[in-house]
């Protein structure tokens, strides 16, 4: 009884994952180059029943499930057109490569929405976030007089299987992501930028489903407590 218990708990707890990263989702369903995330889940352990010999019986419970990652979905996606002056859309796949001014640090992003910045004397193109667009040769790209010192570079992974999301629409690469690689044959079209990946429909049937699923763990949760209620006051 107790394991019914914390097995309902288990499924609450990971179904309200779901909801969080579907709520990300449809959080983000208007900005753009954002990549649509979905929860996968894995069975934790399964247990014989009626059986004390270690034989495998037709009979078996299970203790739960778990969020064992998180998938993005970097498909590209439809642009549009914009207004703005720096924007760019990545036709197919790839990412713009990105530099922190602070930290040096280099994430990936799909949103081609930049700007001119000021850094001392110069202007140079940033995302929306400051940080420093990079070129083919992973160096800042300078505007002088409206026009780009030198090509955006759009780079690539072998695997993006498991990247971090580290927010704003950025991107970091694991190790089994391998080392970046130079797309030179990449299209970009500029005064454009690529739409939001998420399909609402499809998130909002994935919430339902989630709600319903975590309605019924609480009122399992709630069954298991009446119960060994009713058995304790038996016992007294």
């Amino acid at each position: 009884m107790y394991t019914s218990f914390y097995t309902a708990a288990r499924g609450a707890m990971e179904e309200q994952k779901k909801l969080d990263v579907v709520g990300n989702n449809l959080a983000n369903a208007n900005n753009n180059g954002y990549k649509a995330k979905t929860s996968v889940f894995s069975d934790l352990m399964y247990y014989n029943l009626n059986n004390y010999t270690g034989e495998d019986t037709p009979l078996k419970a299970g203790t739960g499930i778990l969020v064992e990652k998180t998938n993005t979905n970097f498909n590209p996606s439809a642009y549009v057109t914009s207004g703005g002056d720096f924007d760019y859309a990545i036709v197919e796949k790839g990412f713009f490569m990105l530099r922190s001014p602070i930290t040096n640090e280099i994430t990936y992003t799909r949103n081609g929405h930049f700007s001119m910045s000021k850094r001392g004397d110069e202007f140079y193109l940033v995302n929306d976030n400051g940080n420093f667009v990079l070129d083919q040769n992973q160096n800042p790209i300078r505007v002088i007089d409206g026009e780009l010192s030198s090509q955006i570079g759009v780079y690539g992974f072998n695997i993006l299987d498991g990247m971090l999301s580290v927010g704003n629409n950025e991107f970091a690469p694991v190790v089994k992501n391998g080392q970046p690689f130079l797309m030179p044959g990449a299209k970009l079209v500029d005064h454009a930028l690529e739409m939001s990946g998420v399909d609402v429909a499809d998130d909002f049937t994935r919430m339902i489903e989630a709600q319903r699923a975590y309605s019924y763990a609480l009122k399992m949760v709630q069954t298991s407590d009446e119960i060994v209620s009713t058995i304790n006051t038996l016992r007294s």
